[in-house]
């Protein structure tokens, strides 16, 4: 397939870049982490923006730097007070492997991030976007950003037949990304096309006659902004059903630890899992209490049953009251540490959002049965 990028005039790429940077100095919005120039910051910031909504981000980031505002405070800190400010955000491998970056930074680099592209891609967690993005922003550095924004931006621009969601497509949205690069501002340049993208070059309902560049836009003088960006037909997104048992013993209930790494890792949940074919989740329960726990317990009611969307798969989580009948906690399927705890002190521990969503039931079940 044709590169785009061979096809650009220079005429075209000066005119795309001068309007491109015009508006977005007139029109980029007021995020904290464009307020400073502090390498750190604008590292924190773009691991908590990979697949997180700006919205979402910016209360996360503001508390995130308020409790860890230099390298040194967050390489010091221990993994479960990360993951608690962590927590709600998502995708928790970022929160640790940003404190494991932080340890490397200081015993490496001084407790400073590198400006160099092979070093600071090193460290855990850091990929091309990142490397790019903090580089270009943070150090004024030639090197363009390609995110689903960019994508979307160059697919119109240049009618890309390249699938956005297709890996084997990178390179071609790289090297077309590049050759737009303003390497006079090369941080502006990309948080304009990263800006555009985000207000104006919408996946549904953009706004073309917004855009400052809808001149140079192929996709748009050819009335086929709908037809793009391509992409690939996704499979279906598998749905598991999931039982969890809130287990109570002397006021107490019983929570557990997950391994460190793998999805969720090091946060804490009540323990469960799935559902086997011909089984009720009553019964799944108690049998995954006690294959993970030890524990033998007994359904006493349900308390909530909630539905979570991951990025490959969707659950449907029964959540029962479970009674302490028998047994030691030995635990065993990856769990690694357990606790008895008041439920007055949930709040001290992270938990993943799919148990937050039945909190609120929990204490509502707790009040009415008067547990």
């Amino acid at each position: 397939m044709k590169d785009v990028a061979s096809e650009i005039s220079p005429r075209v790429v000066g005119r795309i870049r001068e309007k491109l940077l015009k508006w977005y100095g007139a029109n980029k919005r007021d995020l904290p982490w464009r307020r400073v120039s502090d390498p750190y910051c604008i590292l924190v910031s773009e691991v908590m923006l990979q697949q997180t909504q700006v919205k979402t981000v910016i209360p996360y980031y503001e508390r995130f730097l308020k409790r860890f505002p230099t390298v040194r405070h967050l390489a010091g800190a221990g993994l479960q007070e990360i993951l608690k400010a962590w927590e709600g955000l998502g995708y928790y491998a970022r929160a640790r492997n940003l404190h494991r970056a932080a340890k490397i930074m200081i015993t490496d680099h001084d407790g400073r991030v590198p400006d160099v592209y092979s070093t600071i891609r090193k460290l855990p967690g850091v990929g091309d976007y990142i490397a790019a993005a903090v580089l270009s922003i943070a150090f004024g550095q030639a090197r363009a950003v390609v995110d689903g924004n960019v994508k979307r931006v160059l697919s119109r621009l240049f009618c890309m037949q390249h699938p956005v969601n297709a890996a084997t497509s990178h390179k071609q949205f790289q090297t077309a990304a590049s050759v737009l690069l303003a390497e006079e501002d090369p941080g502006g340049f990309n948080q304009a096309m990263m800006e555009l993208g985000a207000l104006v070059c919408r996946p549904d309902r953009p706004e073309c006659p917004q855009c400052p560049v809808s001149a140079d836009c192929r996709a748009f003088r050819a009335g086929k902004v709908k037809d793009y960006p391509l992409r690939e037909a996704r499979k279906s997104v598998p749905l598991h059903h999931v039982a969890v048992g809130v287990i109570r013993r002397g006021g107490r209930v019983l929570i557990t630890r997950r391994k460190s790494d793998g999805l969720l890792g090091g946060l804490w949940e009540f323990p469960g899992g799935k559902v086997l074919a011909g089984e009720t989740p009553e019964a799944a329960c108690v049998r995954e209490i006690k294959e993970e726990t030890n524990l033998t317990v007994e359904v006493t009611g349900r308390i909530s049953r909630v539905n979570h969307a991951y990025t490959h798969f969707r659950i449907e989580m029964d959540v029962f009251d479970c009674r302490y009948l028998c047994g030691r906690v030995r635990l065993s399927g990856g769990a690694t540490d357990h606790r008895w705890i008041r439920l007055s002190e949930i709040d001290s521990y992270p938990f993943p959002k799919a148990n937050h969503k039945f909190f609120k039931a929990l204490f509502e079940y707790t009040k009415t049965h008067d547990l």
